[in-house]
């Protein structure tokens, strides 16, 4: 597969999960609407991800090469189709400027260079630990010639992030029938490039932004003040686990307490 990726097979009616390696293997009599499926869709992989469990992995389509006269046509055709006014502009050289939208899906904190942030929070020196709010979307202005790795690092800078740029991902999402697919991107793609082929409409392309999956969290690659503040952060959400857990049986214990009173009252 793709940049070594591990791909997973998924049925969506069912279920069913199986590795890729195993396709061959496996025969289902699943049913779909009353109409019996006798197979998995082939390329289809699950998302392991921590955010949406049908976030479905799909392999990379190949890449078309435009001419400059198609490059011109496919902008007049995009910008004509723009409703949020972020058009592309092609430039007397061939490179074209334009917007692409990223969503956010990050499941650990991030390290920012600002006291200026939302979240939960916690402080070393002049760098805060924080949770980034689920689905915040930031719009870039890049051009054609503009890497993902360049995106990526360009987001995080927007964000004032002092994380290494090497631990996210940039992935592109699309939706078909019932199912969204994801693929991750690799360092050299041009996102401009992917938005100018879908069309400006999200449901068709959109971009999100995720840490890497690597199956275990790396911690060597981070810095010795990001994780104290992860333990920081740890600790508080332990102790407010904690907390609740004690209120929660002391009420218990009260309701208890006060029944039993009503049973041995004297009548």
């Amino acid at each position: 597969m793709n940049n070594g990726s591990e791909f997973y097979l998924f049925l969506s009616d069912c279920k069913y999960t199986c590795h890729a390696h195993c396709q061959d293997l496996v025969h289902l009599g699943c049913r779909r609407n009353g109409k019996l499926m006798d197979c998995l869709a082939p390329h289809d992989a699950l998302d392991s991800s921590c955010n949406k469990g049908q976030d479905v992995q799909k392999e990379r389509e190949p890449h078309v090469y435009l001419s400059k006269e198609e490059v011109k046509e496919k902008i007049q055709s995009y910008n004509s189709s723009v409703t949020d006014k972020l058009k592309m502009t092609l430039n007397a050289n061939g490179i074209y400027t334009g917007f692409i939208k990223v969503q956010m899906e990050l499941c650990r904190p991030i390290t920012v260079q600002s006291s200026q942030s939302q979240g939960r929070c916690a402080h070393s020196n002049n760098e805060t630990a924080f949770y980034l709010p689920d689905g915040c979307v930031n719009t870039l202005h890049i051009s054609s010639t503009n890497t993902v790795r360049e995106v990526i690092e360009a987001l995080l800078k927007k964000f004032f992030v002092a994380d290494n740029p090497a631990k996210f991902a940039l992935y592109k999402r699309c939706h078909k029938e019932d199912q969204v697919y994801t693929c991750k991107l690799s360092d050299r793609e041009h996102p401009l490039y992917l938005r100018l082929v879908a069309g400006p409409r999200t449901e068709m392309l959109s971009f999100v932004l995720r840490e890497h999956e690597t199956g275990e969290v790396m911690w060597e690659a981070f810095s010795i003040p990001e994780l104290q503040n992860f333990l920081r952060i740890l600790d508080k959400e332990e102790n407010d686990q904690l907390q609740i857990l004690k209120n929660r049986y002391a009420a218990y214990r009260g309701k208890l307490e006060e029944a039993l009173r009503g049973v041995f009252k004297p009548g």
